[in-house]
């Protein structure tokens, strides 16, 4: 009984990781393939979305799964800003995107540095939670809190609802051409500029959702981001860079290989264990788990 326990809650546990991750990633892989924006700030959307959320509840009772809906919005017209006021002009001039790269990791990480200094000042480093749906639900013989499986639930619903804009949408398929072929979206019709502003707002917005599923089981401070956006980037590479269905693939993967590890070694083992997978991914299949092989003419 104890052995069926331990197994339906470490899958459980690893099953809300890896839907974390996934929504994380989703939007970082998004941002990077129709742009080749590295948004080294993208953990930090996650912390704003989660403090979002705990002011949002502890000073005007809005319960988290309505805030979904501020913290979605919010962070939609941060990526919609972001994109227009930095990134816009600097996409559509020739010689900069020779070095778009390069250029968006400086100015990602200036904003990151910007942002957690600005969080640290307003909110200081004191980590900061709340209690909601504390109360323990029962699936079979696995015990979860009522926050936890509504957390996991929205996540997998809001990956699911992604993945089904991107394939059905004119819009997301917009985007997945422009990830696919730049060129040659360009030259049958696509409308670059509105698909890569969506990217940013889809982005974006997924990222703050983020946030706000987090804060309903941990608590938020203001440098909770970086591990976050280092997190987010080895599920993307492992996932191959662009490509969404890897990106999911990835993210369960590394919830699973994060979990189960943890609970046979030790918490202090997570980082050997993230890294480790990531540098064996690297080095057997660097093009991701669902990447295509470069063919060499």
């Amino acid at each position: 009984m104890l052995e069926t326990l331990a197994a339906g809650q470490l899958l459980f546990a690893a099953l809300a990781l890896g839907a974390l991750y996934a929504l994380v990633a989703l939007g970082l892989n998004l941002v990077y393939g129709t742009m080749r924006l590295l948004n080294v700030a993208h953990g930090d959307l996650v912390m704003l979305g989660g403090y979002a959320t705990y002011w949002a509840f502890a000073a005007a009772g809005i319960p988290p799964l309505a805030a979904v809906l501020l913290t979605a919005s919010g962070g939609a017209a941060l990526g919609a800003g972001a994109y227009r006021g930095l990134f816009r002009r600097l996409l559509a001039a020739p010689r900069a995107t020779a070095r778009i790269e390069a250029n968006s990791l400086l100015a990602f990480f200036g904003l990151s540095v910007i942002v957690q200094n600005l969080a640290a000042l307003a909110f200081t480093a004191t980590p900061r939670g709340y209690e909601y749906l504390s109360g323990v639900v029962r699936i079979g013989e696995v015990a979860v809190t009522g926050g936890r499986l509504a957390a996991v639930a929205l996540a997998l619903a809001l990956c699911a609802a992604v993945l089904a804009f991107l394939r059905r949408h004119v819009l997301g398929l917009a985007m997945r051409a422009l990830v696919e072929q730049r060129e040659a979206a360009a030259v049958v019709g696509v409308d670059i500029d509105r698909a890569q502003r969506a990217s940013f707002v889809l982005g974006f917005g997924t990222a703050a959702v983020a946030g706000t599923l987090l804060s309903m089981t941990e608590q938020v401070s203001p440098f909770m981001g970086f591990p976050i956006t280092i997190a987010a980037f080895v599920v993307v590479i492992m996932g191959g860079l662009g490509r969404i269905e890897g990106t999911l693939a990835a993210a369960f993967l590394l919830g699973a290989i994060e979990t189960y590890g943890v609970a046979l070694t030790s918490p202090t083992y997570r980082s050997i264990l993230v890294y480790g997978l990531f540098v064996t991914v690297l080095l057997v299949r660097p093009q991701g788990l669902l990447g295509r092989r470069a063919i060499v003419r």
